[in-house]
């Protein structure tokens, strides 16, 4: 061996490598123990192994490893005693009968992402969406099964809340007195924007069979009065009419002609001088440093016919292209932004 790759081994190891590639055991292990409930048979208290493997359905050989694991992982914590009971953050995100619950969306990632992950390699070779019928943009399946429907709006809930709770105080709305939000799926966005803003109203507009479910989360949360809910396909329809349009994680879902298609109606269904927000995982410019939103764009492979994500300056861009004038790109939350463009 020669004298220059020996000391680069003293330096450069493979740990990142090795840790990487195994990362889909930590992943699939937390994925597991939702499915399994375990953190929602914790809920209640501490319990000896025993019990969780007779609640949960584990088998006695692999139950110790496989919450020693989740210790390890900081999803469990261990007593003196030998009881299991949940983290500081399992107990406040994956207990379900908590309003914080986020395991909705695990449950998605569960049955479909993991899933279809598992197809990248031929989805990279023949440039073709694995997802069968719930690619995106094939939502008749989804949406007609109610538990997967109720999953999917849930899960669409937990993605949105934290860029709605910041978009609710980072916008201007002082100047607005109407917002839609275009595929709002439970309404957690406009729910959120005008509890902030007393003076908003406004609604979700979604495809009909999300009606129960937006009319739901709006009345629990005491605003069937302000918001109300649109029925449309954005396809076939026009989009409502209002000052502020919000297109948040929509356009990545479908190709270039497609986004400029969407972009145009919501230009037409604008009020003279209003804005459109357009939020997602975007790329950074340099195409260097937003891993999340770079695998944002290759689920997009697995998962849509055409859809891609890209940078702010890309979306700004086709919105100019459009008619909007004054488009920037404003960061919401640590990985998704917001292009607004007005009228």
């Amino acid at each position: 061996m020669k004298s220059g790759t020996a000391e680069r081994l003293d330096v450069v190891t493979p740990d990142r490598i090795l840790e990487l590639a195994q990362s889909f055991r930590a992943c699939k292990s937390l994925l597991s123990a939702v499915e399994l409930g375990i953190f929602a048979a914790l809920a209640d208290g501490p319990l000896d192994p025993e019990i969780i493997g007779e609640r949960t359905g584990i088998h006695a050989r692999g139950i110790r490893d496989f919450l020693d694991a989740l210790v390890t992982l900081g999803m469990l914590v261990r007593s003196d005693d030998g009881q299991y009971a949940n983290s500081v953050e399992t107990a406040l995100y994956l207990e379900p009968h908590k309003p914080t619950y986020i395991g909705s969306l695990l449950e998605r990632f569960n049955a479909r992402d993991y899933r279809v992950w598992g197809a990248l390699t031929t989805a990279l070779q023949t440039g073709m969406p694995q997802d069968g019928s719930g690619a995106a943009g094939n939502f008749g399946p989804v949406y007609s099964d109610e538990r997967l429907r109720n999953q999917f709006a849930r899960g669409m809930t937990v993605r949105t809340l934290p860029v709605a709770r910041a978009l609710a105080r980072g916008f201007p709305w002082v100047d607005y007195t109407t917002v839609v939000d275009v595929g709002t799926a439970e309404g957690c966005l406009p729910v959120e924007i005008v509890q902030s803003n007393p003076h908003l109203r406004g609604g979700g507009f979604e495809l009909p069979p999300l009606k129960s479910n937006f009319e739901r989360y709006v009345e629990d949360h005491g605003l069937s009065g302000r918001l109300r809910f649109y029925p449309g396909d954005f396809f076939n329809d026009p989009l409502p009419n209002a000052d502020v349009l919000v297109l948040g994680r929509v356009l990545h879902n479908w190709d270039l002609s497609t986004k400029m298609m969407l972009l145009k109606k919501a230009y037409d269904a604008l009020l003279p001088n209003g804005a459109l927000i357009v939020y997602e995982h975007l790329i950074d410019d340099e195409r260097q440093q937003n891993s999340t939103a770079l695998l944002a764009s290759v689920q997009m492979l697995l998962s849509s016919a055409g859809g891609f994500n890209f940078t702010g300056a890309d979306c700004a861009g086709w919105m100019a292209e459009t008619g909007f004038r004054s488009c920037h790109v404003e960061s919401l939350t640590k990985e998704q932004s917001m292009v607004v463009g007005i009228k």
